[in-house]
């Protein structure tokens, strides 16, 4: 495995059941070009939402997995580490595991409540309840249309907690000419919340 040093601080990016798999794993590549070690979990209904949403074929073994996506990103070795639903043993598991920045991307309303409730029913969800008590950044992508009451009390929730609800809802003031633009314009947004420089689109009063 590669020297960890080597890259800038990790990132968990995890993958639910939503739709917008696409934003999930273009940020995944983003983050790759920026030199961040990239922590990633993907739910067994997030693989059925790639395979009918995109046209990847990701295996659901973490080690073949990590070799996908290192391939398909271009990233280094040691670079892209996956883990499995219940790998307890991943340092994203325990506050005393390397400290990380997470992204749920997208986030379904399921993983949504019960990251709000404290659920911990797997790895992703540990993960998540992880980073509010140890006061890491967490950011959710949830894609979904309209919101229940439920959905939105549980995003107050974790709002006041101090997670950042970040809807995938694209804007169009930057003139989107194509699909990646719609999903550039997301991953851009969830990019200048991780504080992470980017190309993808100029900031509001920037030149283009």
């Amino acid at each position: 495995m590669a020297d960890e040093a080597m890259f800038e601080a990790p990132v968990t990016v995890a993958l639910t059941g939503a739709s917008g798999a696409q934003y999930g794993l273009r940020l995944i590549d983003c983050l790759v070009a920026a030199r961040h070690q990239v922590l990633v979990l993907i739910s067994k209904a997030a693989h059925m939402v790639i395979a009918t949403e995109t046209d990847e074929s990701l295996p659901s073994n973490p080690e073949r997995l990590s070799e996908v996506l290192r391939e398909r990103s271009g990233a280094a070795p040691g670079q892209i580490r996956c883990f499995a639903r219940e790998d307890w043993m991943a340092p994203v598991a325990s506050g005393s595991g390397a400290p990380s920045a997470m992204v749920i991307c997208p986030c379904s309303t399921g993983t949504l409540s019960a990251v709000a409730t404290g659920a911990s029913n797997n790895l992703i969800e540990r993960a998540a309840d992880v980073a509010l008590k140890e006061r890491r950044q967490l950011i959710l992508v949830p894609r979904e249309t309209p919101f229940s009451a439920i959905h939105l009390e549980h995003m107050l929730t974790l709002t006041r907690m101090g997670a950042v609800i970040l809807p995938a809802a694209p804007g169009f003031y930057h003139r989107p000419q194509t699909l990646d633009d719609m999903i550039d314009f997301i991953v851009a947004r969830i990019l200048n919340q991780l504080g992470i420089a980017h190309a993808l689109m100029p900031r509001w009063g920037e030149a283009t």
